[in-house]
């Protein structure tokens, strides 16, 4: 059984990720189709398939690589833990992918482009923030998550400007 550390590092680390991928791979994937002219409804649809499958398929990826490290450092397959980082990474990417979306639901495609960007820059410096504020380099944590996130942002723009 896992040691209350390593249950807190195991929690940490799988909600950061979630939520840090939730929000990037969504908004840029929006932006990289809203971009390109596609209208409303069909990015908001994009967006809801995209957020199940890879709320899964990160679930999954985590349980497997959990698994995987347990056995590796040559204990025995703590399957609860496992399935318990499967399902916070779940949740926090499918919550964390709602915040882009969302404006989708409610504006039109010119007014919820730059929102959903905006909204997921600020839960990017929150995010940032939150992890880092045991550290001394708590704003310097949000502004580095922000950043790394932005080009990511700015790489799903320029595709869909690209093939658009």
């Amino acid at each position: 059984m896992k040691t209350t550390a390593l249950r807190s590092a195991l929690f940490l680390r799988n909600l950061v990720f979630g939520v840090e991928d939730g929000l990037v791979s969504t908004v840029g994937l929006l932006s990289g189709i809203a971009i390109a002219g596609v209208p409303r409804g069909t990015i908001f649809l994009t967006g809801v398939v995209l957020i199940f499958v890879e709320a899964f398929s990160m679930a999954a990826g985590s349980f497997l690589s959990e698994a995987s490290v347990e056995e590796m450092d040559g204990g025995a397959d703590d399957t609860r833990g496992s399935i318990d980082a499967a399902i916070i990474m779940f949740a926090a990417y499918f919550v964390a992918g709602l915040v882009p979306l969302l404006p989708y639901l409610k504006f039109e495609v010119a007014q919820a482009f730059p929102l959903s960007i905006i909204c997921s820059v600020v839960a990017l410096l929150l995010l940032g923030y939150w992890s880092g504020r045991r550290t001394n380099a708590a704003w310097r944590k949000a502004v580095r998550m922000a950043l790394v996130g932005g080009l990511a942002i700015l790489v799903g723009v320029f595709a869909g400007s690209l093939l658009a």
